[in-house]
């Protein structure tokens, strides 16, 4: 969900969002806002996805909607009770060479965030400091393929678990959007994740005997899928494509 510059990263693993991505985040945020309600955002500690989600945190809680707009830096007034946020470990970029180049990422292993910092980048009122983050450590370097993508979905559960009556927006990397989508959408193989694209998911959820209970999730297609290019797994002719220009 962004556009990133190495090049210019003073840490190169952890790069900054070019100009482009912070305005196209922006404008994703302002059409979510269109779209559903959110109460709660969750953002891995990486910098492009930190400064992605303020851009979007910006659109979703703008006093006045604006559809001229193109970044938080024209948005006089924030309400900060529309939203909480927190940073999230479990959110986190693959921590392995498939993602990060290996002399790119620290030669001892320790990706070093600075969370009140991060936090800082955030409008102000706006982060919940009462959140405890569901995975309390980062993962090793060389974190497996397949462990990823399974800490990718427990996050997804774990969160709508502990936030069963509230709309979560969560803040991720490429292979996040991606699995989330293949995993809940059966049978489909994607193959492209576009910057700033996003899945939605929803189930029902309702109360029995004083217990939550969830239902099954379902990905909703109608608007939900933006930027993901995706095949059935069961056909044989031409992938399915959908794109949502924002």
């Amino acid at each position: 969900m962004y556009f990133w510059n190495s090049s210019t990263a003073a840490r190169p693993w952890d790069p900054p969002l070019v100009q482009d991505g912070m305005i196209r985040a922006f404008r994703t945020g302002q059409r979510i806002r269109s779209q559903i309600p959110i109460h709660r955002v969750f953002v891995s500690p990486f910098l492009r996805c930190i400064q992605t989600a303020s851009e979007v945190v910006s659109a979703l809680s703008a006093v006045n909607f604006d559809p001229n707009a193109m970044s938080s830096k024209d948005v006089p007034s924030i309400d900060t009770s529309k939203l909480k946020v927190a940073i999230e470990y479990g959110l986190c970029e693959m921590l392995n060479s498939v993602a990060i180049r290996r002399e790119l990422a620290p030669k001892d292993g320790n990706f070093d965030f600075r969370i009140l910092d991060l936090e800082a980048l955030f409008p102000e009122g706006m982060v919940d400091h009462n959140v405890d983050m569901i995975y309390k450590e980062m993962p090793d370097w060389e974190e497996p393929v397949e462990d990823c993508r399974e800490r990718y979905v427990n996050i997804v559960k774990a969160l709508a678990d502990k936030y069963p009556t509230e709309n979560l927006l969560l803040v991720t990397h490429g292979e996040g959007v991606g699995t989330t989508f293949s995993t809940f959408y059966k049978d489909t193989t994607v193959y492209e994740v576009d910057y700033c694209a996003y899945v939605e998911l929803r189930r029902e959820v309702s109360s029995k005997d004083g217990s939550v209970v969830n239902g099954e999730y379902e990905v909703v297609l109608s608007h939900g899928q933006a930027g993901i290019r995706f095949s059935h797994d069961h056909f044989c002719d031409d992938p399915v494509i959908s794109r949502t220009p924002v």
